[in-house]
């Protein structure tokens, strides 16, 4: 009977080392738990948001314009924000618009707090004025690097600052904000 007991308790032991190896596995390679901090996303995130990120599928081809991402900035610093232009593309913005390669592109993400920060600054745009060129010294998006803007404009530092993101800082996707419970996504 002891002999039973103890054989019972390695097979846990075992099943509970294999589940943490899987785990780390999991955890390390392809999902990741960020917490917001700061306002330069607001109203889509907001700080002490949770939010799990996919690290799989971040190849140029696999991130599409307007994806929520999370990014190394530099060694002590993740940043999350929206990305707004692909390699190749030409990004300006005229009246508050956003054009993309001549064309006008609609960003519903923003219309909420659009409406709100006009209200609130009597008509003010959220987005100031810029071209790409004068943002960062090109004409287009060069490869294997993206152009990201959070979504409050006026109080986020983003690649009208400090240039292009690398797609190799990129750690992933936002897929999820599961806290505050009441505010869980999957779509931003």
């Amino acid at each position: 009977m002891k002999e039973s007991i103890k054989k019972e308790g390695i097979e846990w032991i075992k099943a509970f080392a294999i589940g943490m190896i899987i785990f780390i596995f999991i955890r390390t390679f392809f999902f990741s738990n960020y917490v917001v901090e700061g306002v330069s996303m607001e109203p889509t995130l907001e700080t002490g948001n949770k939010l799990i990120v996919n690290k799989m599928g971040n190849q140029i081809g696999e991130l599409q314009r307007f994806d929520v991402i999370v990014f190394h900035h530099n060694e002590e610093e993740d940043f999350v924000k929206r990305i707004i232009g692909l390699p190749g593309d030409k990004i300006e913005y005229r009246n508050d618009e956003l054009y993309i390669n001549g064309k006008k592109v609609n960003e519903p993400y923003l219309d909420k707090y659009r409406k709100n920060y006009q209200e609130e600054a009597f008509g003010s745009m959220l987005t100031a004025d810029f071209t790409l060129m004068e943002a960062t010294g090109e004409e287009t998006v060069p490869e294997g690097k993206l152009f990201v803007l959070g979504d409050n404009r006026p109080k986020s530092w983003d690649s009208r600052h400090y240039g292009f993101i690398s797609i190799d800082q990129v750690v992933g996707k936002v897929n999820l904000r599961y806290w505050p419970i009441n505010e869980m996504d999957i779509s931003f």
